[in-house]
């Protein structure tokens, strides 16, 4: 049985794939930074017949948690075949570049950029001890400078500074790592899911989040022939 831990897990996404990935069959950790809130998710899992999901007590901003995680699914699986690195926050709004204060910048950096490189960082060990190990950064088309410089892009206007910019570094990152990892059984991948009705927009996106799951697993179980790459839905 396949290990995952999938980080900010507890609603919306993360949860949703978290429920699919345990469909197909997969051991899921459920990321959370509220461990009561996670293991109240997990009990209401169980009683619809979700029974390989466990939730796990992770921030991505707290070096300690994150560490405290993989030393305990390292005690009891002894491995991790999959990483979903979905943990992301806004920031506070609007964010205009001129005016946008550091504290909004560097809270929003603190989660979705140095909050993932700390958590993989920190779960390389138990990944190189997977036969094929995967590495899902869960990033927004909003990161793309090339979408960003093109007036014709529906989601031209929207430059929030904090956001747009903490996906830009965690596209920068994941594409890095691929290449470093190129020569071992890894898969590493930017997945953009797209813009999903959640409650990080109070519900505003097209899509719904079965599709998005979806989507992040579709490519997250890459056989050994697919190549690591930016994958945008």
């Amino acid at each position: 049985m396949k290990i995952v831990l999938i980080t900010g897990a507890n609603r919306s996404i993360g949860l949703e794939t978290a429920k699919q990935l345990s469909k197909k069959g997969l051991f899921v950790y459920l990321g959370t930074r509220d461990l009561a809130k996670g293991e109240e998710v997990v009990k209401e899992l169980h009683e619809k017949g979700f029974q390989n999901i466990k939730a796990i007590q992770i921030d991505v901003t707290n070096a300690a948690s994150v560490l405290a995680a993989k030393n305990s699914i390292e005690k009891e699986k002894g491995k991790l075949d999959i990483l979903i690195n979905n943990a992301g926050i806004l920031g506070d709004v609007p964010q205009d570049p001129s005016t946008t204060s550091i504290e909004n910048i560097q809270k929003v950096f603190d989660t979705n950029f140095f909050g993932v490189i700390t958590v993989t960082q920190t779960f390389l060990e138990l990944l190189k001890k997977s036969d094929s190990p995967r590495i899902s950064n869960i990033t927004s088309g909003l990161g793309s400078l090339t979408l960003h410089s093109d007036p014709t892009w529906k989601y031209y206007a929207i430059k929030a500074i904090s956001y747009v910019s903490s996906k830009t570094a965690l596209n920068a990152f994941t594409v890095t790592l691929a290449h470093e990892l190129k020569e071992l059984p890894f898969k590493v991948n930017s997945i953009d899911p797209g813009y999903t009705a959640t409650d990080f927009n109070h519900h505003s996106g097209p899509g719904s989040v079965e599709s998005a799951a979806s989507f992040i697993i579709k490519h997250t179980l890459l056989d050994e022939n697919r190549t690591n790459r930016k994958i945008l839905q």
